[in-house]
């Protein structure tokens, strides 16, 4: 393992286990608050410019000639790109952090009816499914994350997805399984996502059984793990399929 795998995959592991705190009982996370909105993430500008830039990504995919379309579209000069200094990947940034937050809206839950894990499924199948439009260009976007100067910035908002999937569905737990659960469905979903550039089945239904397979898997190994020697382990090897998923050579 070279020095800059070795520096990321330790970079995984605390944004997996560390830039999301587990809450204490009867705390609401760190993070994030449904008391209060989310801190604006990007300005007036860059959320008019970013937004329109979206619609250009299927024809142009995530790229500076999306963000200039979208700069034109929303009334700026082309000197206005000066705002996105990382280019390409603030587009992807924006559409991920813009799929997370609407996630909630998109999808209504039933309380009672459900399993915290049936609810997890929907929820990440939801996310999956709102990549129907720009699938084409995915692998393109996964490039742009695995670039080293992103791979952080692009496994911390993988974190937060994680996290807010747990947190709809109803997830209270308090222990280290908060930690478990959540770098595995990280490291399923980020499989998942890549399995689905490839699936050229209706309705993407092979991606559908593909993450099915996936959390049964999880699930079963959830329930053999006995001390915190495999919980480590365990975390590990899922950090370690995040990486490789965002395109890190392990």
């Amino acid at each position: 393992m070279n020095t800059c795998t070795s520096s990321a995959l330790r970079t995984g592991a605390r944004l997996v286990k560390g830039s999301l705190k587990r809450p204490k009982p009867g705390c609401r996370r760190s993070y994030y608050s449904y008391d209060h909105q989310d801190p604006p993430t990007f300005t007036n500008a860059e959320t008019a410019i970013l937004s329109a830039a979206l619609s250009h990504v299927p024809h142009y995919g995530f790229t500076q000639n999306a963000l200039a379309q979208g700069a034109r579209d929303a009334g700026f000069l082309d000197a206005s790109l000066n705002l996105f200094p990382k280019g390409a990947f603030d587009l992807v940034n924006y559409y991920l952090v813009m799929q997370r937050q609407s996630l909630k809206h998109r999808l209504q839950l039933p309380q009672q009816s459900l399993s915290v894990s049936a609810k997890v499924r929907l929820l990440a199948l939801e996310r999956l499914r709102a990549n129907k439009a720009i699938i084409h260009r995915w692998q393109e976007a996964l490039a742009i994350m695995a670039q080293p100067s992103n791979v952080s910035t692009s496994i911390a908002e993988l974190a937060r997805l994680s996290d807010e999937i747990w947190y709809l569905a109803g997830d209270a737990s308090v222990d280290t399984s908060w930690y478990t659960k959540r770098a595995a469905l990280s490291a399923i979903y980020s499989t998942a996502e890549m399995f689905m550039t490839q699936d050229r089945s209706p309705d993407h239904r092979e991606t559908e059984r593909f993450l099915d397979r996936r959390l049964d898997e999880a699930r079963v190994v959830a329930t053999s793990m006995a001390n915190v020697g495999q919980w480590l382990g365990f975390t590990g090897h899922a950090v370690t399929n995040v990486l490789r998923s965002q395109g890190v050579r392990i």
